[in-house]
């Protein structure tokens, strides 16, 4: 963690986003540039193509040595050659040139990057650093949360608690099921993110093969594009302009804002019940809540998370709404941006990791929960009414409405009420033995509705 960084992101939140450096820093992109570029030409060596031979097997190993065991030390060398180029991507293309010269690799080094415009590789490279992103570094911080408050809303599912519609106190539900609410709107996005497709492109200056074909006009390059482009672990995009669309990654960041706002929610929630007493936080050994309030155990997890959630919706949206459009067949204006997809991703990871502390200290608050209840008889209103309508008594929504609206309704007034209806006595009976906390309808069984497909 460096004090003088600029974004927290590398600065205060460094031990959180720290696993990031490796899938999306610019020494992360510089690797798997070099990655794109040394498989290129492993591909090229078996395509049987006049004028590169077939690599011994030593070789492949070598090369994937040479991937493997890229380091910071390489990066660096590369930022060194850059500074002549004035060209990322050629520097990279150089430095495998010049550590080529000394191997018996030395003959095939006039097909690095070979017929490659500088987005055939960039656009590999994102894919492959935004798919381990998502897949390795993000999801699981995102299954894990949603694993724990599904694991909350089952344990819970049974415990009444007063529901509250625009503020105001409702009808009751579960603890349970509101959680389980979330975690069911998390699930679903879940598994759109686990099947989101990383598209990539390998066509050349303006995608047509132009230089591919004055080389080999015989060869199938759009077969060999489609092949190493999938033997990538990446999907195939045989449509583009100079850059690759970006459509996938808009579509990838839109779920995970979904995904994110959903979250926001929750934290929101989270910190209102919190405020109500319907959680208490378990404390942390020398951890404080206010500099001159010594009681306080401030909601913080959750407050920090709403602030990295918002802040990396804003920067998703912007980057998915931009990296769709690009002038005629290209400009660089999505060079600049790509450079932040990181920024977005790691203001999440930084979000799911405090929900992920958050949740983990929460207790519930039961004599809150059952005191709220156990105050608002006025919520019986609801279902008395109902039965009045059952069975055809007049009025029954108004005569509740003009007996419980703006009023303290207690136990006993209510039972009063109930008994002065001309109601059969089984219903009758079934109302005065109603509580507050009985008034749950199928909260608790809705809960499992997380366990189906």
């Amino acid at each position: 963690m460096s004090i003088t960084s600029i974004s927290p992101i590398d600065g205060r939140y460094a031990r959180v986003t720290q696993p990031l450096e490796g899938v999306l820093s610019e020494f992360a992109l510089m690797k798997y540039r070099f990655y794109v570029e040394l498989e290129w030409l492993r591909f090229l060596s078996r395509a049987k193509l006049e004028g590169i031979r077939e690599l011994m097997e030593s070789e492949h190993m070598l090369l994937e040595r040479m991937s493997a065991e890229f380091s910071v030390a390489d990066a660096q060398a590369i930022k060194e050659i850059e500074r002549t180029t004035r060209h990322d991507v050629k520097a990279v293309e150089y430095f495998i040139r010049e550590r080529l010269k000394n191997s018996s690799l030395a003959d095939v080094g006039e097909f690095v990057h070979f017929a490659c415009t500088s987005e055939d590789i960039n656009n590999l490279s994102y894919a492959l650093m935004l798919q381990s992103a998502i897949n390795d570094h993000w999801l699981p911080l995102a299954e894990s949360m949603v694993s724990s408050v599904q694991a909350l809303a089952v344990m819970h599912k049974s415990v009444a608690m007063m529901a509250r519609t625009h503020g105001q106190p409702a009808s009751p539900t579960t603890l349970g099921k509101e959680l389980a609410v979330f975690a069911y709107r998390w699930q679903r996005q879940l598994e759109q993110i686990k099947h989101l497709e990383y598209l990539g492109k390998f066509a050349g200056a303006v995608s047509n093969f132009n230089a591919h074909v004055s080389a080999y006009p015989d060869a199938d390059w759009r077969g060999l594009s489609k092949a190493f482009v999938t033997g990538l672990g990446l999907g195939y995009n045989p449509l583009t302009t100079q850059i690759e669309s970006h459509d996938y990654i808009a579509e990838a960041f839109h779920v995970l804002m979904r995904f994110n706002q959903i979250s926001l929610g929750f934290a929101q929630d989270i910190w209102q019940y919190i405020s109500l007493g319907y959680f208490k936080q378990r404390t942390v050994v020398g951890e404080i809540g206010s500099s001159t309030m010594p009681h306080k155990v401030n909601p913080i997890d959750f407050e920090n998370a709403e602030a990295n959630l918002g802040l990396a919706n804003a920067t998703l949206s912007h980057l998915a709404n931009k990296l769709q459009v690009s002038r005629l067949q290209r400009d660089l204006s999505d060079s600049s941006s790509l450079r932040n997809i990181g920024v977005g991703i790691a203001h999440g990871v930084i979000a799911l990791s405090s929900l992920n502390t958050g949740i983990s200290k929460l207790e519930v608050g039961r004599e809150a929960i059952a005191a709220d209840l156990d105050n608002e008889w006025a919520l019986l209103a609801e279902p008395i009414q109902t039965v009045m309508r059952k069975h055809g008594l007049t009025g029954g929504y108004e005569r509740m409405k003009d007996f419980t609206r703006g009023e303290r309704v207690t136990k006993e007034a209510m039972r009063d009420f109930i008994q002065s209806l001309e109601l059969p006595e089984p219903d009758k009976t079934r109302l005065l033995e109603l509580r507050p906390a009985d008034y749950v309808g199928l909260a608790a069984e809705l809960v499992d509705e997380l366990g189906k497909d």
